[in-house]
């Protein structure tokens, strides 16, 4: 008697409702709202021209600045596609070494996981350095819902969740707030701070210094990410430009670092590629100022006891897609947010998702899906891109994130059976197909010029169009349609015009056979119109 165990089971996403990978609304709704604070787009514009102008600089010194994306990119592809053993191997190593792995399937267990650990260490109180993977399942927000306050150390971290925000910004967190505002969050909500502060960076700087020191100096437990982790050592890593990072890895007695399972990198030897690519990429600097790394415990030196939360919520259904999969390869630079014109108008808030612009377009989908729900937000995402193409040139391991933007449009296309936008499209595809109805539809498309605005273009469109003029104009339609117009006496002169001087201008020294080329598509041309056929492409 034979069993049928069953088809597999595509892997899970990240849980809907959980964490911070989905929006309240759609991408468009949202981007309007933002589109109306002229602040955020004036911070926006200035900060991401100067970050843009840093990186071109310093990547433009090194000659093998392309040889080191394409190492970055390989070295990427190959640790996907042998992830289950490389963490494996992570987790054998950072065992050897003293700590303690734990693997977390979504969000909600690594949740559980920290808080638990920080009671076990006798804690109500941690302090944090800046980590993506914990504001994408909720940390902060569980820990105080059990009696745990955490305290942000960075800078900008520290900005936002002061003035209970949310970041906006991969690698600068409070890119949409300027001076005056950090100015009056310190002034409204750190105890004790002078009455007199100023919005001089260094006066907001130590202020927030002061604010921090007596944290750092007291609290027994810190949470970080990671930006890598090495199979081949089991050594984690963290790169920060403030110093706050540093303190936070060696002060405390309890470490306890949460990484997504996409960070892990095979050999020790490929931070060598990594640690050129990142800086210059993300801060626009030749090296990140503090460069952590760790392997376990050291008796004597450090927190003595470390825990490595290993977090998959829905990373491995992202690695499950062959297309989509590529995502994974980020290494949260942010060099694609800052040269998107999209989010340099809208800012980062619009996505609704811890990771914003091109590439959390296409990461937060991957994740958490985009079909949870009804209208789910998140299929809006893979709009949010005018495909220019930007977000590739900068990458500096070469996600293609257009072709993945245009896979998720395919993707979701797919799940949302019949659409208007759907039978539109069967519609046009009929009309095409057929000569007599095209040309009964271009002649028909000349009466939109009577509702074409003084500009000669038509800003409102009637359903089921108005998908369409909701986010752009609509040129009226030519008083000649180009086919009409080829079939003129006019366009037969000025094709034979284009012709004649062609064959006195830059005819190559054969203008017999030039001239004999170009009567010999005109007669195909004129053969073809004879027959109902069209020529234009």
């Amino acid at each position: 008697m034979s069993t049928f165990l069953g088809m597999p089971a595509r892997p899970p996403r990240s849980p809907y409702g959980t964490g911070n990978l989905r929006g309240d609304e759609p991408f468009p709704r949202a981007a309007h709202h933002e589109l109306g604070n002229g602040q955020l787009r004036r911070n926006l514009g200035r900060a991401t021209t100067t970050i843009r102008a840093k990186r071109l600089n310093v990547t433009g010194e090194l000659p093998d600045w392309e040889a080191l994306r394409d190492a970055g990119s390989a070295i990427k592809t190959d640790a996907m596609n042998r992830l289950p053993e490389l963490l494996e191997q992570l987790e054998r190593k950072v065992t050897e070494r003293g700590g303690t792995v734990h693997w977390a399937r979504d969000g909600a267990e690594a949740n559980a996981i920290v808080a638990r650990l920080v009671k076990a260490a006798g804690s109500d109180e941690v302090i944090k350095v800046k980590s993506m993977a914990t504001q994408e399942i909720g940390l902060n927000e569980h820990l105080e819902s059990v009696g745990i306050t955490p305290y942000e150390t960075d800078l900008a971290e520290l900005i936002v969740q002061l003035a209970h925000d949310k970041p906006s910004h991969i690698l600068v967190p409070a890119i949409h707030r300027n001076r005056d505002e950090i100015r009056q969050i310190f002034l409204d909500h750190i105890p004790g701070v002078d009455p007199a502060l100023d919005n001089v960076p260094a006066h907001l700087a130590a202020a927030a210094r002061a604010y921090l020191r007596q944290k750092f100096m007291t609290t027994k437990v810190a949470v970080s990410g990671a930006n890598f982790g090495i199979a081949e050592t089991g050594t984690l890593s963290v790169v920060e430009s403030e110093g706050n990072g540093r303190m936070c890895l060696t002060l405390p007695d309890t470490l306890i670092t949460v990484m997504g399972i996409e960070k892990v990198l095979p050999r020790y030897q490929d931070l060598e590629v990594f640690l050129q690519l990142l800086p210059r990429s993300s801060t626009g600097e030749r090296m990140n100022p503090y460069t952590s790394l760790w392997s376990g415990v050291t008796p004597g030196d450090g927190p003595q006891d470390f825990h490595l939360v290993l977090l998959d919520n829905g990373r491995t259904a992202a690695l499950a897609d062959t297309i989509g999969r590529a995502a994974l390869n980020c290494i949260r630079c942010s060099a694609c947010l800052n040269v998107c014109p999209v989010y340099e108008r809208t800012g980062g808030h619009a996505y609704g998702s811890t990771y914003p612009g091109p590439i959390g377009a296409v990461l937060t989908p991957q994740l958490a899906g985009m079909h949870a729900a009804a209208d789910d937000p998140n299929s809006s995402l893979p709009y949010a891109s005018s495909l220019c193409g930007a977000c590739f040139d900068a990458c500096p391991v070469k996600i293609d994130i257009p072709s993945l933007l245009v896979e998720l449009r395919h993707q979701h296309t797919e799940q949302t059976g019949t659409t208007p936008e759907k039978l539109a499209m069967k519609a046009a595809a009929a009309v095409m197909k057929r000569p007599a109805l095209y040309r009964g539809a271009q002649k028909a498309s000349g009466l939109g010029r009577a509702v074409a605005g003084r500009d000669r273009t038509i800003s409102r469109l009637p359903p089921p169009f108005s998908g369409w003029s909701d986010s752009r104009d609509t040129a009226a339609p030519p008083r000649q349609t180009f086919r009409s117009w080829f079939a003129s006496a006019e366009g037969r002169a000025a094709l034979r015009a284009a012709a004649d001087e062609h064959d006195r201008g830059g005819g190559g020294g054969e203008p017999d056979r030039n001239r004999s080329q170009d009567e010999s598509h005109r007669s195909r041309a004129e053969d073809g119109r004879s027959h109902g056929e069209d020529t234009t492409t």
